[in-house]
């Protein structure tokens, strides 16, 4: 898919080369599209209503999946809670507190090591997976990453991470399970599961596909905090770049049918009441409400936006310097980490696990501060999931360290899970001191910077939820305290805090302003929310990119932006086109498709024919080039006729001036003869371009006319359509005619779908080399083309909005002059083209 030569920055680690695009432009002629041209309305409308069932079922296996991660996380994590508490408690009075970490060593770092062990199996499933997705629904192919075997390490790796008390949360990795469970469900087959078969042909294209990934990463969304229309905008704002109506309907069911799925059983497990419906989200941020005995307390107000602006300067700040600090960590890990032995990741966890563990440890020990208990802690507020909240704050208060009637400040926030932690700073009252703050969030910060990018599942969505929590905590003490605002509500800043910070990091707007407001339940909260985000989103902007696009540009992947800048306009199609072409002709002999496609990477090829001015000659010895000039004959004739219809039908047109102009027109010119109207395509002279021929490459002991030669563009092919064609053995001999050779059907082309034989893996030795494939019949005659003058935005635009993978440059008599992919669109690649632009004026 890649033509042309790589422009990588100094950063960039791996080159763009590694990575394929997907076949969103269906390179098949629409008759041969039979599985769906053979359907009458009721089969269509059945084609449609398996979509709907597939997409709640996607919806439902994405919600189990987040049900069982959520399970086990609380299971390993209460486990290994008490078993420490009980720990710490009894060796505060002996003097043992060393037994204590040394315990907690041991849960963190067996479980840090299983969740490596499962990277190492398959290193896909490392990180959250966003950046992966974002590039799959982008329209390019991550090798593994939506495998089975990528969902499984990835679901059992995440719940030990977590469990393991990394700095790391459970939601952001959800969001990559449910695309892995939208890929593979439709399908009903995997790699992992060769045994399994169904029979069962539809939805197997990269564009069926990438709408099913879709639709679960919206339900992975969906299930994480409990936001449906949060996970439908994510999907739009961070993933496809082709969209349509239909596919918002089908992204909206997954979302919803993944929520309630696990709604239902998170609610049944946890209160015995299957049916009840109370907790919509593995996270959820309670409902906001101030106390009934504070008459000066108001969730926020017009004053309070210029706060909320300033925090979300701060928050864009501080987003900007953990995308930096992570940035550099994540570069020095693929230069002297990943290309070390695969222990060494393994230790580096463990290393990261290990000060992890002594830094919680340590800092409950001596930096907490020992604060009084209080009966009246906000008991006003509402509850989350219909409980009282305030009691299930309250539970969650650890007394480390300190004595009765006390409880310990820092390790309430660092001995709980990090939902808990967020809980806490949400809708507990006065219960945290600013030193605390401030040290939970320094110490928060460089840790869980440090962690993303390891070898285990790790989500980021939480960590910077709790670290900015902490934040917006910090500033509404201070105003309390120092400014005197008896009006602040607490739970307001910390929401705030953390959408500033969040915000600043991964630089989302539309759907993270909706998933905060769907897990708040307060659609008062919408403005403040969307102004901290537009801020801190436009602070961070101005220094680094979001932490998801570091990570895709260190990958080297040519993932596409929404929109080129207005200074590209400066160029053409002509201008970042790559003009140096491997094509193959409507009939060509299977020796030549061979080397083609054992001396070349490309993913597709323009099928042409030269425009010979001496073809007549070759007509009479060679049966190949015959077959292609009357193949080049039909399809000018074709054009001829179409243009006789036109002019046919303006006679009936109502307007008399047009048809006046038409009788003139046919009256004074002769129809012309079909010999007459080929030899005159034939003789028309063309501007020289240059081009490759299928077996060789340009030499300077070339003539001119051997280096431009025009060649007419008939459509494009698809290297996958090729090998299957020689792997079935689709061709005829040169005694035979075209119509001889054998026919496969759309099910039997995509019988190997998606992984189709490699070229260099078939046994080509039963086939004659000089038979010849006939590839018109499996060609798309039809593809979007571009003229070589079209402005770089317009063809930026046709690109992505379509879903396009190649975008042949055709000039306006029908001659081919070049290609474009998805390399020549990328950001990089226009800003050298457009250095070159101003070098030549």
């Amino acid at each position: 898919t890649i033509l042309g030569e790589t422009h990588e920055e100094e950063d960039e680690i791996l080159p763009r080369k590694d990575y394929e695009s997907l076949d969103y432009d269906r390179c098949i002629n629409d008759p041969y599209l039979e599985v769906l041209e053979s359907m009458d309305n009721k089969k269509a409308q059945r084609y449609e209503a398996v979509k709907w069932v597939l997409v709640f079922a996607i919806g439902v296996c994405t919600g189990l999946v987040g049900l069982f991660v959520d399970f086990f996380v609380q299971l390993f994590t209460q486990l290994k809670f008490q078993v420490v508490q009980s720990s710490v408690e009894e060796c505060t009075e002996k003097g043992c507190l060393a037994l204590s970490l040394l315990e907690l060593l041991g849960f963190n770092l067996t479980f840090v090591f299983l969740a490596s062990l499962l990277v190492l199996i398959q290193p896909v499933a490392a990180g959250s997976g966003i950046p992966e997705i974002k590039c799959y629904l982008n329209g390019v192919k991550v090798p593994g990453v939506v495998r089975l075997r990528t969902v499984v390490c990835k679901a059992m790796g995440v719940l030990f991470s977590v469990a393991g008390g990394l700095f790391v949360g459970k939601e952001g990795p959800m969001i990559h399970s449910g695309a892995v469970v939208g890929a593979g469900l439709p399908q009903f087959q995997s790699i992992s599961l060769r045994k399994i078969q169904f029979n069962f042909p539809y939805f197997r294209s990269d564009r069926d596909k990438r709408d099913f990934v879709s639709a679960g990463a919206a339900a992975g969304v969906a299930a994480a905090f409990g936001a449906p229309i949060g996970g439908t905008l994510f999907s739009l704002e961070e993933g496809s770049s082709f969209w349509n109506q239909g596919l918002t309907w089908k992204v909206l069911f997954s979302s919803m049918a993944a929520t309630f799925t696990l709604n239902f059983f998170r609610s049944g497990i946890q209160f015995g009441s299957w049916g009840s419906f109370q907790l919509p989200g593995l996270l959820n941020f309670g409902e906001f409400k101030c106390s009934e005995s504070d008459k000066k307390c108001h969730l926020w107000t017009a004053v309070d936006l210029g706060f909320f602006i300033l925090m979300g300067i701060v928050g864009g700040l501080l987003g900007a310097t953990f995308n930096c600090l992570n940035k550099r960590l994540a570069k020095y890990r693929m230069r002297n980490v990943h290309p070390k032995p695969k222990l060494v990741r393994v230790l580096e966890s463990l290393l990261v696990s290990l000060t992890t563990t002594v830094v919680v440890f340590v800092a409950s020990m001596v930096l907490g501060e020992c604060r009084q208990m209080s009966s009246s802690r906000h008991s006003g507020n509402d509850t989350l999931s219909l409980q009282d909240i305030s009691e299930d704050v309250n539970s969650s208060i650890k007394t480390f360290f300190c004595p009765n009637e006390t409880y310990n400040d820092m390790a309430t926030l660092f001995f709980n899970p990090q939902e808990s932690a967020i809980l806490q700073l949400f809708h507990q009252d006065g219960t945290f001191s600013p030193v605390t703050l401030s040290l939970f969030f320094l110490l928060y910060f460089l840790l869980s910077c440090w962690t993303y990018g390891i070898s285990v599942p790790s989500g980021l969505f939480v960590p910077s939820l709790l670290c900015g929590a902490a934040f917006g905590r910090l500033v509404a003490n201070l105003l309390k305290s120092y400014i005197g605002l008896d009006h602040i509500y607490s739970g307001t800043f910390a929401l705030i805090g953390a959408a500033a910070f969040l915000g600043g990091v991964v630089r989302m707007t539309i759907s993270l302003t909706v998933i905060l407001i769907e897990s708040t339940n307060e659609i008062t909260y919408g403005l403040p929310i969307m102004i901290t985000l537009m801020v801190a989103k436009w602070t961070g902007d101005f220094f680094n990119k979001g932490i998801y696009d570091i990570h895709v540009n260190l990958r080297g992947v040519p993932l596409l932006e929404w929109e080129t800048g207005v200074e590209m306009d400066k160029l053409r199609a002509s201008d970042i086109m790559e003009p140096n072409l491997t094509y193959v002709y409507p009939h060509t002999r299977i020796q030549s498709l061979v080397s083609i496609l054992r001396t070349t990477v490309h993913h597709a090829f323009p099928v042409v024919t030269e425009n010979r001015g001496n073809e007549r000659e070759f007509m009479k010895g060679n049966q190949l080039i015959s077959n292609n000039i009357k193949f080049k004959k039909s399809s000018i004739l074709t054009r001829a006729g179409e243009q006789r219809k036109r002019s046919q039908s303006m006679k009936s047109y109502p307007s008399s001036e047009l048809r006046n102009m038409c009788d003139e027109h046919i009256a004074t010119e002769e129809p012309p003869e079909k010999e007459d109207l080929l030899q005159q395509m034939l003789e028309r002279r063309y501007t020289p371009y240059p081009n490759l021929y299928p077996d060789q490459s340009p030499s300077e002991e070339w003539t001119m006319e051997e280096r431009f030669r025009p060649l007419t563009f008939h459509g494009l092919i698809l290297r996958s359509q090729l090998v299957t064609l020689l792997d079935r053995g689709v061709c005829y001999s040169e005694s035979q005619s075209s119509a001889s050779q054998p026919r496969l059907s759309h099910t039997e082309m995509s019988e190997d779908y998606p992984r189709y034989p490699d070229i260099h893996d078939l046994d080509l030795t039963l086939l004659n080399p000089r038979m010849i494939v006939d590839v018109t019949p499996y060609m798309n005659p039809s593809p979007f083309t571009v003229s070589p003058n079209t402005h770089v935005s317009q063809v930026f635009n046709l690109f992505r909005t379509m879903g396009l993978r190649h975008l042949p440059v055709v000039n306006a008599v029908g001659e081919v002059v070049g290609i474009i992919t998805r390399h020549n669109l990328t950001h990089e690649f226009l800003q050298a083209r457009l250095r070159q632009h101003y070098q030549t004026i």
